[in-house]
C-alpha cells in the first residue's frame, strides 16, 4: 500500500461526506439548532459509526449480507424506518422554538451513531471501496492505518462544517427559515428512507 491509494481512499470519501443525505442532514441540523457543541458531537457519531463499517468491510463481513440476503434485508428495513421515524419527527417539531427540543451533547452522538449505522450499503460501499483502490494483501498494519485515516478524515471534514456552520450568521439565517428547512429536511429523509425500504 502506498501514499497513492490513501489519497484516492480519502478523495473519494471527501466526495461521500460532503453529498447530501441523511448524515449530512444531520450533523447540518444539529449544529443550525443545537450549536456547535451539539454538532461537533453528532460528527462525532457519525464518523464512528462509518469507521464501524469500513473495519467490519475490511473484516470481510461484507460477505455474511451476501450469503445471508435475509440478514441484510432485515438490516435494510430497519434502518428506512428509523429514518422515516427520523423524519417524521423532525416535521412535527418543525414550527417548535428551540428551547422545546434541545438535545442533549451525548444525545447527538448517539443519534449519528445510529444515522449511519440505518444504512447497510455502507458496509457494501466501504468494500467495494477497498477492493477497488487497495491492493489484494492488505497486512494488519495497513489496514489500522486505513481505519485510522479514514476516522481522522470523517472527523476533521465534518468538524470544519460544523465551524463554518455555527457562526451567528447561520444560525440565525435557520432560525428564521426554521420552519421551512426543518420540512425540507424531514421531506428528503422521509423519500431517503422509503429509497431504502423499497430498493433491492
Amino acid at each position: 500500500m502506498g501514499w497513492e491509494h490513501l489519497v484516492a481512499f480519502n478523495l473519494t470519501l471527501l466526495a461521500a461526506i460532503l453529498s447530501p443525505g441523511p448524515a449530512m442532514l444531520y450533523f447540518v441540523r444539529q449544529t443550525l439548532s443545537q450549536g456547535r457543541r451539539t454538532g461537533i458531537y453528532a460528527v462525532l457519531g457519525l464518523g464512528s459509526m462509518a469507521v464501524c463499517w469500513t473495519i467490519t468491510a475490511l473484516l470481510g463481513l461484507d460477505a455474511v449480507f451476501r450469503l445471508f440476503p435475509w440478514a441484510y434485508a432485515i438490516f435494510k428495513a430497519a434502518g428506512a424506518l428509523y429514518l422515516i421515524y427520523l423524519a417524521c419527527k423532525t416535521w412535527r417539531a418543525a414550527r417548535d422554538p428551540l428551547g422545546e427540543m434541545q438535545v442533549a451533547p451525548a444525545r447527538a452522538f448517539l443519534g449519528g451513531v445510529l444515522v449511519n449505522l440505518a444504512n447497510p450499503k455502507s458496509i457494501l460501499f466501504a468494500a467495494a471501496l477497498l477492493v477497488v483502490i487497495f491492493p489484494p494483501g492488505l497486512t494488519l498494519a495497513d489496514k489500522a492505518v486505513i481505519v485510522l485515516n479514514h476516522l481522522m478524515v470523517e472527523w476533521l471534514v465534518g468538524g470544519v462544517l460544523v465551524l463554518l456552520l455555527s457562526t451567528g450568521r447561520a444560525r440565525q439565517g435557520y432560525l428564521r427559515a426554521k420552519p421551512m428547512l426543518d420540512r425540507i429536511a424531514a421531506g428528503i429523509m422521509g423519500l431517503l428512507g422509503l429509497r431504502l425500504l423499497l430498493s433491492r
